[in-house]
């Protein structure tokens, strides 16, 4: 009777080790990171989006101790924008997602860190106040000085960019590139006054801030149209908003034999009033 009971037991215990292994885990759900990257204008803005292997729901958990909702629907694309402004961040912003699918499984990835741009932090207390507000307005209506050598003879001309649409790239201290707006008046000239719209790509480099090949058009809107392709380089910044940059422009006109014109300028470089991408 002693040994029927011992096999009976080794019997069961071996269905159940069996019946376990029958039993298939459920995996975790994949999290793939798309965009993670703090822009460097202000307000600061956490962008993030990423997909999920299953539908899920999803969260976020910031510097370990705020939790916000980004997707409350069951969705494979999840993203969220995040104003900063409130937070105390000091070099690097560390946050968690999870996500939990149809049938309540929840996967939290690993602590994830997005880096603030060079020589940047954010204060929950920080105000920049009405008087830094308009002295950065003031600064960023400042025209660029150019040199212009039009058919041998120099000439003197104020040209003012406006940065209208800033592509972003994560992680980047500056836009990938940009479209922008200008307007030049050369003075001492026939055609003084010139409307320009143009794309510059941003490359950012070592020990300089970035290079910055560009092409562009521009009118008088009296009948002188052409082309232009320039070069600009970004020396350095003033006060993480501004950057000292010196450009060269060859301008072109594409039809009847136009003139063309060189420029040589130096300005500031700012995405105060961009729409960012």
């Amino acid at each position: 009777m002693r040994a029927v009971k011992i096999f009976l037991f080794f019997l069961m215990v071996g269905n159940g080790l069996y019946a376990q292994t029958d039993i298939p885990s459920k995996s975790p759900i994949e999290i793939i990171v798309i965009d993670s990257y703090i822009t460097p204008e202000t307000p600061h803005k956490f962008l993030l989006s990423f997909f999920t292997s299953e539908r899920s729901i999803s969260k976020i958990i910031l510097m370990k101790k705020t939790t916000l909702e980004i997707s409350n629907t069951y969705t494979e694309d999840h993203k969220i924008e995040i104003d900063l402004s409130k937070m105390d961040v000091h070099n690097s912003l560390f946050y968690q997602i999870s996500a939990t699918d149809s049938s309540g499984n929840i996967t939290n990835s690993e602590v994830l860190e997005a880096n603030l741009p060079v020589g940047i932090e954010i204060s929950g207390d920080q105000d920049p106040g009405l008087f830094s507000i308009c002295l950065g307005a003031v600064i960023f209506t400042i025209p660029s000085p150019t040199a212009v050598s039009l058919n041998g003879v120099n000439h003197w001309s104020l040209n003012k960019e406006i940065p209208i649409v800033n592509f972003y790239s994560a992680g980047y201290n500056y836009p990938s590139g940009y479209i922008g707006l200008e307007y030049s008046h050369i003075f001492d000239t026939d055609r003084r006054n010139y409307l320009r719209l143009g794309y510059k790509q941003i490359i950012q480099i070592p020990v300089i801030e970035y290079f910055a090949p560009g092409v562009g058009a521009f009118t008088d809107l009296n009948g002188y149209n052409g082309l232009s392709a320039e070069l600009s380089i970004g020396l350095f910044q003033i006060q993480n908003v501004f950057t000292l940059y010196t450009r060269y422009r060859y301008n072109f006109q594409t039809i009847n034999g136009g003139r063309e014109f060189h420029e040589l300028s130096i300005g500031l470089y700012s995405n105060f009033f961009s729409l960012n991408l």
